[in-house]
C-alpha cells in the first residue's frame, strides 16, 4: 500500500521528542514499515522543537536511552542522532536534508499524524519537506484535513501523500508524564524496558522538572 518497487531502499523517518516514547510511536512505525515496505525506520529524537515552546524537555541523554530501550527488540528500528548532533533550531526540513545526505539513493517517508499534517502549512519550509520525502500519514479521530486548502499553501502536496491504516491508540507522552506524577500505572502504555528506565532514573516524578 503506497510502497515503492524496484531496488530503491525505502526508509521511514519518525521524529519526535519521545518524552517518553510509547506504544503509539511503535504502532505507527511498525504499520508504516509493513505497508510501505520499509527496510528500516529511523527514530529521530528532536533537540528543542520550535513547535513545542511550552518549556524544557527531558535531557537528550535520557530521551536517547528511552528510545533505545523502546526499539531494542526490533531489528528494523534504528535510533538516529541527526537532530541531537547539531545546533538548533531543529526544523524538519533540515533533518530530512541531512538524512538525504546520509542516504542519497533512498526513498524517504516522513511519518506523521493527521493532526500534524493539518498544521504543516505553519511549519518551516513545508514545500522543502515534500521535496525531500513523501508524507506517510496516520489518520487521527477528530481530524479531517482539507486537502484542497493544503494545496493552496503547499502546491503539489497531494502527490506526496500516502495514507496509512494504523489502529488508533489514545496514548500521549504528556499523559504518561501526568500519570507518573500522579502515581498512576503506565504498564501496557509503553514497553517494559522504557518503564524500567523511567523508574530507574526517577523521571517525571517532580512536576516542576523535565530534566
Amino acid at each position: 500500500m503506497g510502497g515503492i518497487s524496484g531496488s530503491t531502499q525505502a526508509i521511514g523517518v519518525l521524529g519526535g521528542t519521545f518524552d517518553p516514547p510509547h506504544y503509539g510511536h511503535l504502532v505507527l512505525a511498525e504499520n508504516a514499515r509493513v505497508q510501505l515496505g520499509l527496510e528500516r525506520v529511523l527514530f529521530v529524537p528532536a533537540g528543542q522543537p520550535p513547535h513545542k515552546p511550552e518549556g524544557p524537555i527531558t535531557s537528550p541523554g535520557h530521551r536517547l536511552g528511552m528510545v533505545h530501550a523502546a526499539i531494542a527488540d526490533h531489528p528494523a528500528f534504528e535510533l538516529s542522532r541527526v537532530d541531537l548532533d547539531r545546533r538548533g533550531p531543529h526544523y524538519t526540513v533540515d533533518t530530512l536534508a541531512r538524512l538525504r545526505q546520509e542516504w542519497p539513493e533512498a526513498q524517504l517517508f516522513f511519518l506523521l499524524g493527521e493532526d500534524s499534517l493539518h498544521q504543516l502549512p505553519l511549519w518551516h519550509n513545508p514545500t522543502g519537506i515534500i521535496r525531500l520525502a513523501r508524507l506517510a500519514v496516520m489518520p487521527r479521530p477528530g481530524y479531517t484535513v482539507d486537502i484542497d486548502a493544503l494545496e493552496q499553501t503547499i502546491p503539489g502536496i497531494s502527490d506526496y501523500l500516502t495514507w496509512l491504516d494504523v489502529p488508533h491508540l489514545d496514548i500521549s507522552s504528556s499523559d504518561l508524564r501526568r500519570r507518573i506524577r500522579a502515581g498512576l500505572p503506565i504498564r501496557y502504555l509503553t514497553p517494559p524496558l522504557v518503564e524500567e528506565y523511567i523508574r530507574k532514573h526517577h523521571l517525571y516524578t517532580d512536576p516542576t522538572e523535565r530534566t
